[in-house]
């Protein structure tokens, strides 16, 4: 099994396009939540606490922000273990 991704997006993003395209590189597998639609964006702030920016990332139901801080993961050799955790 590998984790659950949730991503929020919206069209248009680079950040999102960014975001996307690592986790695509991995093999991984997403879910990504049109982060337009009201109702989702405000379920988005919520679940991170306040993040409005697009995107905002989530791995086995656990904040990770967004494109940046996913990078970040990446060069810092972490994501990799992060990702192989099974949901």
């Amino acid at each position: 099994m590998a984790a659950k991704v949730e991503i929020y997006t919206r069209s248009f993003c680079g950040y999102c396009s960014s975001a996307k395209s690592l986790l695509a590189s991995k093999g991984v597998a997403f879910e990504e939540i049109d982060g337009l639609d009201p109702d989702k964006r405000r379920e988005m702030i919520q679940r991170s606490n306040g993040g409005y920016t697009y995107p905002q990332i989530f791995i086995n139901g656990v904040h990770v922000g967004g494109s940046d801080e996913i990078h970040d993961l990446d060069a810092e050799g972490r994501l990799d273990d992060l990702l192989a955790q099974a949901a």
